[in-house]
């Protein structure tokens, strides 16, 4: 019997636009003579990145200090002016069109951030760069993905460093989705998170919203369904692939989770499938 795995990843339903539109990119060393002040503020949202030195942007009437190893996320048509500190000042500015990414990822707009990713910034920031010089076939799209590489890296470092995260269930619900076709022993996930079982159960529940148990349970219907509309395996044979204690048990919770048995939920799709041709 083959391993059954047939569960659909998908994104969930949104409005928003997640993607930024890439527009420019601003490769600048400055000196003590570099001054920029935007009466009508940015057309775009921008995106500095300090990689060395310092500078002071003022907006609003408000100084921030952009310093090595920052961040600044500029929203629009906010008036603002700035300049290099001390004689240098080397950073990237990005600017975009769209702010629905950033808020999706929950990065800080009009605040400075301090981040251990900037040498990996450099990186995505110098990659644009060359594929803009290049332009190999693609390019354009290229370069909007990197800069959305960009904005997931500095917001991945911000998810790890949030204390309300629980990064030890990650690998956990990995190999649960991995294991669904084995008999499932909660014991085995507690020892590899390393938590102690109340613990595990307490963080479990706060990330996914279920128990263990029932979150595989869970896996393994949608794995089921999946089977039932795409290959010609009977109950029996899903319910023993994917370690149900029998076919009557697999049926019953079926029905609990999907309201048909999965003999009607097979037909049923079938029939509609056919009307469509």
């Amino acid at each position: 019997m083959h391993k059954i795995m047939n569960i659909p990843y998908e994104l969930a339903p949104s409005d928003s636009r997640l993607p930024c539109r890439f527009h420019s990119i601003w490769k600048v060393h400055a000196n003590e003579s570099y001054q920029v002040a935007k009466q009508n503020g940015f057309s775009e949202p921008g995106l500095f990145v300090t990689i060395e030195g310092a500078g002071s942007l003022t907006l609003i009437g408000e100084k921030r200090l952009l310093h090595a190893g920052t961040f600044f996320i500029a929203d629009v048509d906010m008036p603002c002016s700035y300049c290099c500190i001390d004689g240098n000042w080397k950073f990237y500015f990005i600017d975009f069109a769209g702010t629905d990414m950033i808020k999706e990822l929950e990065l800080a707009i009009g605040q400075v951030t301090t981040s251990a990713k900037v040498a990996d910034s450099v990186k995505l920031c110098e990659n644009i760069i060359e594929t803009l010089i290049v332009k190999p076939v693609g390019y354009v799209y290229s370069v909007n993905i990197l800069l959305q590489e960009l904005l997931l890296l500095f917001a991945r470092e911000k998810s790890i460093t949030n204390t309300t995260r629980d990064p030890e269930l990650d690998t956990v619900l990995y190999h649960m989705h991995q294991n669904i076709d084995k008999p499932f022993r909660v014991q085995d996930y507690i020892a590899e998170s390393g938590l102690t079982r109340t613990t595990f159960f307490s963080r479990f529940r706060g990330m996914t919203g279920q128990s263990p148990a029932q979150y595989m349970l869970d896996l393994k219907l949608a794995s089921a369904k999946a089977s039932l509309e795409t290959t010609n395996l009977s109950s029996k044979e899903i319910a023993l692939a994917l370690n149900f204690y029998d076919e009557f048990h697999f049926s019953k919770m079926f029905k609990q989770r999907y309201g048909f048995s999965p003999r009607i939920y097979r037909k049923m799709r079938t029939e509609s499938d056919n009307s469509r041709h």
